[in-house]
């Protein structure tokens, strides 16, 4: 009876899975088609970017010339900005469905008596925050700190000028 009861554990497990690959494939399909455009400096500045938050369009409005290039500049990567911020916050609520029903599955430790915990040491750690600022800014700098340029290097390695 026990046996019968873990085949039919395993199926149901199994039927699961199968369906939370259906809905995971059918979301990625659905982000893949996401785009998101932010305007700035009076609709002068419109910015689209796709899923990946690539740049797919760029659109000057009426009274671009009233700004300089410097300006442009700027106002393009705000615009690029602030669309691939709403990119990525509508891809995330996209997938939610996806991290709502990995939390509802069965955990191995559940299934298999004996089996250690292993969530904590398998878990992915979160990605740090990724800077905006350009490149050679003191926002960047400081979260980029150069490596140590009176750090020992290591010896003996193919590239060594002794080779």
């Amino acid at each position: 009876m026990t046996n019968e009861r873990a085949k039919s554990d395993l199926a149901a497990i199994l039927d699961d899975f199968r369906n939370q690959m259906t809905t995971i494939t059918e979301l990625q399909r659905e982000r893949a088609a996401l785009t998101a455009s932010a305007t700035v400096r009076g609709k002068r500045v419109t910015v689209t970017v796709n899923a990946d938050g690539t740049v797919i369009e760029t659109r000057f409005g009426s009274g671009i010339e009233d700004l300089d290039y410097h300006e442009i500049a700027r106002a393009v990567t705000e615009a690029a900005q602030q669309a691939s911020a709403e990119v990525a916050r509508r891809s995330q609520e996209l997938m939610a469905p996806v991290s709502q029903n990995r939390n509802r599955m069965p955990k191995l430790t559940d299934l298999i008596p004996g089996m250690p915990d292993l969530s904590r040491e398998l878990a992915v750690p979160d990605l740090p925050v990724v800077s905006t600022a350009p490149p050679g800014s003191p926002e960047r700098a400081a979260a980029h700190p150069e490596p140590d340029e009176q750090a020992p290097k290591p010896r003996g390695t193919a590239t060594d000028s002794g080779w």
